[in-house]
């Protein structure tokens, strides 16, 4: 931890930033490592994703007397990373352009998740930023007070704003789907796969594409590829997927991920009516390696001889 820190507790920060921000995200990780501090770089994605995953971790993480957990992200405003970073319980993410924003952003919003702007600041700058941020606590006297403590009043406010500020919005999520995954198809029709009996499918968006497919039990896919990689996220149900092109079979429940490469041949079985989310990057296609005969005959000999 570094010696001119003054949080309570010894500190993680959790970076990530897009393209716009990775060399001013590059060098505050590694002023953040000099002040031996523990960085967990998460790399460089979309601003969206990467904000949201930053957002994710700091708030699964718990902060106790022994470690404190926050965020920092880079994108070309510092404002988008922030947007996304926020959709997670407890996340508290600011952009700062200066070390005032900073300092009030610490002592008003108790920010835990400091966004900066690639375009707009320069490394010298964002050090000052990023060692303010480090340096004051919640509640401490900045520049929107004056440099003078708060007011008991207003510092009792702050207090509580902490405890209330992470009920917003929950009373109305109770009733609500808890995965968002199957938010995406719920009330929406599935159109049915004439290519394969058994199959329906929805498209969610284009570009990068995700889908929500169903196929009921019994179903099979005859050994097929694609032009692109593609995951896949089981919602519900039970399936198998022999990936012929490595001669490895994946047995598949509720919750589990698998990821395709492009041009890997496989074939599928579903046991019971199953449920998952597709995404890919390109135009969709499918290029059959066997009929559905074959594959209905060769996966029995499998299953019966216990093989992949």
């Amino acid at each position: 931890m570094a010696d001119s820190a003054t949080a309570s507790s010894p500190l993680k920060v959790i970076a990530g930033a897009d393209s716009f921000g990775a060399v001013l995200k590059d060098a505050m990780v590694s002023h953040l490592r000099s002040l031996n501090i523990e960085v967990e770089d998460l790399g460089i994605t979309s601003y969206y994703n990467i904000g949201a995953e930053v957002g994710r971790r700091v708030s699964s993480a718990t902060t106790s007397p022994s470690l404190e957990t926050r965020g920092l992200l880079a994108c070309g405003t510092g404002v988008g990373v922030g947007i996304f970073a926020n959709k997670f319980p407890g996340v508290f993410a600011t952009t700062c352009l200066t070390p005032d924003e900073a300092r009030n952003n610490r002592s008003i919003n108790n920010c835990n998740v400091l966004a900066l702007s690639g375009m707009s600041t320069s490394a010298d700058t964002a050090k000052e930023i990023v060692d303010t941020w480090l340096n004051t606590p919640f509640k401490a006297p900045c520049p929107a007070s004056k440099s003078q403590p708060w007011p008991e009043e207003i510092s009792n406010f702050f207090d509580e704003s902490m405890n209330e500020m992470p009920k917003i919005g929950a009373s109305e999520n109770t009733q609500a789907e808890t995965c968002a995954v199957c938010c995406l198809v719920k009330n929406r029709e599935l159109n049915p796969i004439d290519i394969i009996p058994g199959g329906s499918m929805k498209i969610l968006r284009e570009s990068p594409t995700s889908a929500i497919i169903k196929f009921k039990a019994g179903s099979v896919e005859p050994a097929h590829h694609h032009t692109f990689g593609h995951c896949l996220l089981v919602m519900k149900g039970k399936k198998s997927v022999w990936n012929l092109s490595k001669k490895e079979r994946y047995d598949l429940g509720d919750g589990d991920y698998l990821f395709i490469p492009a041009g890997d041949v496989h074939r599928v079985k579903y046991y019971e009516d199953t449920e998952f989310f597709l995404k890919w990057d390109g135009k969709w296609d499918m290029f059959f390696d066997e009929d559905l005969e074959t594959a209905k005959i060769a996966i029995e000999k499998e299953l019966a001889n216990g093989s992949a």
